[in-house]
Protein backbone atom coordinates (compact mmCIF):
# COMPACT_ATOMS: atom_id res chain seq x y z
CA UNK A 1 0.00 0.00 0.00
CA UNK A 2 1.06 3.05 -0.93
CA UNK A 3 0.78 7.20 0.08
CA UNK A 4 -1.41 7.36 -2.75
CA UNK A 5 -3.56 4.62 -1.89
CA UNK A 6 -4.14 5.44 1.78
CA UNK A 7 -5.07 9.44 1.00
CA UNK A 8 -6.75 8.47 -1.72
CA UNK A 9 -9.23 6.82 0.79
CA UNK A 10 -8.15 9.41 3.54
CA UNK A 11 -8.94 12.32 1.60
CA UNK A 12 -5.80 14.07 2.31
CA UNK A 13 -5.75 17.54 2.31
CA UNK A 14 -8.37 19.32 3.78
CA UNK A 15 -7.63 22.58 6.22
CA UNK A 16 -9.97 23.66 8.74
CA UNK A 17 -12.57 26.04 7.95
CA UNK A 18 -14.73 28.32 9.96
CA UNK A 19 -18.16 26.88 9.17
CA UNK A 20 -19.96 23.92 7.45
CA UNK A 21 -20.00 24.48 3.47
CA UNK A 22 -21.38 22.18 0.96
CA UNK A 23 -18.94 22.11 -2.19
CA UNK A 24 -17.47 20.50 -4.63
CA UNK A 25 -13.75 19.22 -4.66
CA UNK A 26 -11.66 19.21 -7.83
CA UNK A 27 -8.61 16.77 -7.00
CA UNK A 28 -5.15 15.05 -8.85
CA UNK A 29 -2.78 12.97 -6.85
CA UNK A 30 0.42 11.71 -7.49
CA UNK A 31 3.44 9.74 -4.90
CA UNK A 32 6.82 10.76 -5.33
CA UNK A 33 9.80 9.13 -3.25
CA UNK A 34 11.53 10.31 -0.51
CA UNK A 35 14.41 11.11 -1.71
CA UNK A 36 13.06 13.42 -4.40
CA UNK A 37 10.67 15.22 -2.04
CA UNK A 38 13.05 18.28 -1.38
CA UNK A 39 13.42 18.84 -5.36
CA UNK A 40 9.70 19.03 -5.34
CA UNK A 41 9.45 21.66 -2.35
CA UNK A 42 11.84 24.02 -3.81
CA UNK A 43 10.25 23.90 -7.33
CA UNK A 44 6.58 24.50 -5.28
CA UNK A 45 8.39 27.36 -3.42
CA UNK A 46 9.35 29.24 -6.60
CA UNK A 47 5.89 28.56 -8.41
CA UNK A 48 3.35 29.02 -5.39
CA UNK A 49 2.50 31.93 -3.91
CA UNK A 50 4.39 33.45 -0.83
CA UNK A 51 7.88 32.16 -2.49
CA UNK A 52 9.57 34.08 0.06
CA UNK A 53 8.42 32.70 2.92
CA UNK A 54 8.34 29.66 4.38
CA UNK A 55 5.33 26.96 3.40
CA UNK A 56 2.70 26.07 5.91
CA UNK A 57 3.55 22.70 7.57
CA UNK A 58 0.54 20.54 9.53
CA UNK A 59 1.27 17.54 11.54
CA UNK A 60 -2.74 16.12 12.04
CA UNK A 61 -4.20 12.73 13.03
CA UNK A 62 -7.22 11.46 10.82
CA UNK A 63 -10.00 9.12 11.68
CA UNK A 64 -12.26 7.85 9.14
CA UNK A 65 -15.54 6.45 11.22
CA UNK A 66 -18.50 4.60 9.31
CA UNK A 67 -21.67 3.80 10.16
CA UNK A 68 -23.51 0.67 8.00
CA UNK A 69 -27.09 0.59 7.25
CA UNK A 70 -29.11 -2.54 7.30
CA UNK A 71 -29.57 -2.47 2.98
CA UNK A 72 -25.57 -2.27 2.78
CA UNK A 73 -24.51 1.09 2.29
CA UNK A 74 -21.76 2.66 4.39
CA UNK A 75 -21.46 5.96 5.08
CA UNK A 76 -17.84 7.59 5.80
CA UNK A 77 -17.13 10.32 7.91
CA UNK A 78 -13.39 11.98 8.80
CA UNK A 79 -12.61 13.70 11.73
CA UNK A 80 -8.86 15.38 11.97
CA UNK A 81 -7.42 16.98 14.58
CA UNK A 82 -4.43 18.83 14.60
CA UNK A 83 -0.76 17.37 16.61
CA UNK A 84 0.99 20.47 16.60
CA UNK A 85 -1.69 22.89 17.83
CA UNK A 86 -4.31 20.44 20.17
CA UNK A 87 -6.19 23.53 21.02
CA UNK A 88 -7.40 24.43 17.53
CA UNK A 89 -10.73 23.22 16.83
CA UNK A 90 -11.15 19.67 15.09
CA UNK A 91 -12.30 19.20 11.50
CA UNK A 92 -14.82 17.01 10.19
CA UNK A 93 -15.90 16.50 6.77
CA UNK A 94 -18.12 14.32 4.31
CA UNK A 95 -16.42 12.87 1.09
CA UNK A 96 -19.14 12.38 -1.57
CA UNK A 97 -18.67 9.05 -4.23
CA UNK A 98 -15.81 10.70 -6.63
CA UNK A 99 -17.61 11.59 -10.20
CA UNK A 100 -14.81 10.16 -12.90
CA UNK A 101 -16.68 12.07 -15.86
CA UNK A 102 -15.70 11.66 -19.48
CA UNK A 103 -12.41 10.75 -20.54
CA UNK A 104 -11.55 14.59 -20.96
CA UNK A 105 -12.43 15.65 -17.63
CA UNK A 106 -8.93 16.53 -16.48
CA UNK A 107 -9.74 15.69 -12.47
CA UNK A 108 -11.74 13.87 -10.72
CA UNK A 109 -14.43 15.96 -9.08
CA UNK A 110 -16.92 14.81 -5.74
CA UNK A 111 -19.06 16.12 -3.12
CA UNK A 112 -17.45 17.75 0.23
CA UNK A 113 -18.82 19.01 3.19
CA UNK A 114 -16.69 20.49 5.75
CA UNK A 115 -16.91 22.13 9.28
CA UNK A 116 -14.86 22.87 12.25
CA UNK A 117 -16.27 20.91 15.62
CA UNK A 118 -15.49 21.07 18.95
CA UNK A 119 -13.68 17.67 20.32
CA UNK A 120 -16.43 16.18 21.58
CA UNK A 121 -17.54 15.03 18.37
CA UNK A 122 -15.62 11.39 18.26
CA UNK A 123 -18.09 10.46 20.93
CA UNK A 124 -20.75 11.82 19.40
CA UNK A 125 -20.64 9.94 16.23
CA UNK A 126 -19.70 6.56 18.16
CA UNK A 127 -22.90 7.32 20.53
CA UNK A 128 -24.77 7.99 16.90
CA UNK A 129 -23.32 4.33 15.55
CA UNK A 130 -20.12 5.24 13.99
CA UNK A 131 -17.56 2.89 14.00
CA UNK A 132 -13.63 3.74 13.85
CA UNK A 133 -12.99 2.51 10.45
CA UNK A 134 -9.08 3.26 10.47
CA UNK A 135 -6.70 6.14 11.15
CA UNK A 136 -3.24 7.56 10.19
CA UNK A 137 -1.11 10.57 10.79
CA UNK A 138 0.07 13.29 8.48
CA UNK A 139 2.83 15.29 8.80
CA UNK A 140 4.17 17.78 5.80
CA UNK A 141 3.77 21.03 3.78
CA UNK A 142 1.15 23.25 2.27
CA UNK A 143 1.15 25.42 -0.85
CA UNK A 144 -1.57 27.73 -2.37
CA UNK A 145 -0.90 29.19 -6.00
CA UNK A 146 -4.42 31.04 -6.00
CA UNK A 147 -7.53 29.28 -5.63
CA UNK A 148 -5.46 25.76 -5.82
CA UNK A 149 -3.92 23.94 -2.60
CA UNK A 150 -0.92 21.68 -2.93
CA UNK A 151 -0.98 19.11 -0.07
CA UNK A 152 2.88 17.25 0.13
CA UNK A 153 2.12 14.68 3.16
CA UNK A 154 4.27 11.92 4.75
CA UNK A 155 1.64 8.85 5.78
CA UNK A 156 2.03 7.35 9.16
CA UNK A 157 0.44 3.92 10.44
CA UNK A 158 -0.66 4.28 14.40
CA UNK A 159 0.37 1.34 16.35
CA UNK A 160 -2.45 -0.26 17.95
CA UNK A 161 -2.97 1.02 21.75
CA UNK A 162 -0.06 2.99 21.34
CA UNK A 163 -1.32 6.20 20.34
CA UNK A 164 -0.81 8.85 17.17
CA UNK A 165 2.84 9.62 18.50
CA UNK A 166 3.99 5.69 17.80
CA UNK A 167 4.23 6.50 14.44
CA UNK A 168 5.30 4.05 11.58
CA UNK A 169 5.60 5.16 7.54
CA UNK A 170 3.31 3.82 5.66
CA UNK A 171 5.69 4.34 2.56
CA UNK A 172 8.95 5.45 1.23
CA UNK A 173 7.06 8.02 -0.76
CA UNK A 174 4.99 11.44 0.26
CA UNK A 175 1.38 12.12 -1.52
CA UNK A 176 0.93 14.61 -3.19
CA UNK A 177 -2.66 16.63 -3.72
CA UNK A 178 -4.32 19.05 -5.65
CA UNK A 179 -7.29 20.70 -5.23
CA UNK A 180 -9.76 23.25 -5.53
CA UNK A 181 -13.05 23.68 -3.53
CA UNK A 182 -15.22 25.62 -5.58
CA UNK A 183 -19.18 25.68 -5.73
CA UNK A 184 -20.63 23.06 -9.00
CA UNK A 185 -20.16 23.91 -12.51
CA UNK A 186 -16.91 25.13 -12.66
CA UNK A 187 -15.14 22.93 -15.12
CA UNK A 188 -12.51 25.42 -16.21
CA UNK A 189 -10.87 24.66 -12.42
CA UNK A 190 -9.68 21.21 -13.74
CA UNK A 191 -8.44 23.16 -17.03
CA UNK A 192 -6.26 25.38 -14.68
CA UNK A 193 -5.49 22.54 -12.32
CA UNK A 194 -4.18 20.38 -15.38
CA UNK A 195 -2.29 22.83 -16.21
CA UNK A 196 0.18 23.43 -12.95
CA UNK A 197 0.17 19.83 -12.54
CA UNK A 198 2.15 19.85 -16.23
CA UNK A 199 4.60 21.86 -14.90
CA UNK A 200 5.43 19.77 -11.78
CA UNK A 201 6.72 17.00 -14.40
CA UNK A 202 8.70 15.05 -14.71
CA UNK A 203 9.13 15.27 -11.03
CA UNK A 204 5.89 13.86 -9.98
CA UNK A 205 2.60 12.78 -12.18
CA UNK A 206 -0.60 14.23 -11.09
CA UNK A 207 -3.80 11.92 -12.35
CA UNK A 208 -7.42 11.01 -11.72
CA UNK A 209 -6.63 7.95 -9.36
CA UNK A 210 -10.13 5.85 -9.23
CA UNK A 211 -10.04 5.03 -5.46
CA UNK A 212 -13.12 3.02 -5.40
CA UNK A 213 -10.40 0.00 -7.07
CA UNK A 214 -8.51 0.78 -3.52
CA UNK A 215 -8.61 -1.56 -1.07
CA UNK A 216 -6.82 -1.14 2.92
Amino acid sequence: MDAVSVGAMGGVGARRVPSMVAQQEYLLQGSILDDSCEQLLHKLRGFCDNCDSSPETFHDHEMVFTIRAPNGSNTSLRVRKSLDVPHNPYHLRYLGQQELGDKNRATIVRNCIDCSTSSDCVPFLQEMGFKLDYEFVLKGYMFRKGRMKVMVSKLFRVQPNAGPEALDPISQSYLVELSVNAPSGQEGIADEMKLFADSLKPLVILDKVDTRRLQM
